[in-house]
């Protein structure tokens, strides 16, 4: 009696998945687990927020990353890399030093439950923050970190209105609470990207 075919095509099937993952292997991508020299962190307003900040961010936005064996083989490594390479890229907590664009962003992510990403929550459930431990990292990424955003959003004011001073004599400066809207002698408004 011979096979239903269904089953001979899920062992056909089962076969070319399992070649797949094995021709995978040899790829480089994702093999680069390095944690590169810790810089500089932020000075942050309590150990309270280091902790949490630790248990739910550092994994990708730091280089004290935990590489999980599953980041050892592909396809599951490509994916891994790719998350710490961006996460790095965008707010690094281990180089502070080096500037941190999106670092007066990170309060919002957290409270909007942008970060940490679903995804990762999935196989890391230590880094699930209760409604009170997300709002209290919240509050502490706003202190520890925003200061350092508004220090930069000066330097980069006071540049700007010494650039336009010099070009533009009628340029009004509006100062928001969260922003800088600049109006022209025309009328013409615009933001500057901080």
């Amino acid at each position: 009696m011979s096979r239903p075919r269904w089953k001979s095509l899920l062992a056909v099937a089962s076969l070319v998945v399992l070649g797949l993952v094995i021709v995978a292997q040899v790829v480089p991508y994702g093999r680069n687990h390095s944690n590169p020299p810790i810089g500089a962190e932020p000075s942050w307003n309590s150990s309270t927020t280091r902790a949490l900040a630790a248990r739910a961010c550092f994994d990708c936005h730091s280089n004290q990353t935990r590489w999980p064996w599953y980041s050892h083989v592909a396809p599951m490594s490509w994916l891994v890399q790719n998350h710490v390479d961006e996460g790095r890229g965008v707010l690094n907590f281990s180089e502070w030093n080096r500037g941190n664009s999106e670092a007066g962003e990170a309060a919002e992510t957290v409270r909007e439950r942008e970060m940490p990403p679903r995804s990762y929550l999935l196989l890391h459930p230590e880094a699930r923050l209760t409604d009170a431990e997300r709002e209290q990292l919240a509050l502490g990424l706003d202190a520890s970190l925003v200061p350092t955003r508004q220090s930069r959003a000066d330097q980069v004011s006071a540049g700007v209105v010494n650039a336009l001073s010099a070009d533009h004599a009628n340029v009004d400066i509006t100062f928001c609470e969260h922003s800088t809207i600049w109006t022209g002698s025309e009328g013409q408004r615009w933001r500057p990207r901080i």
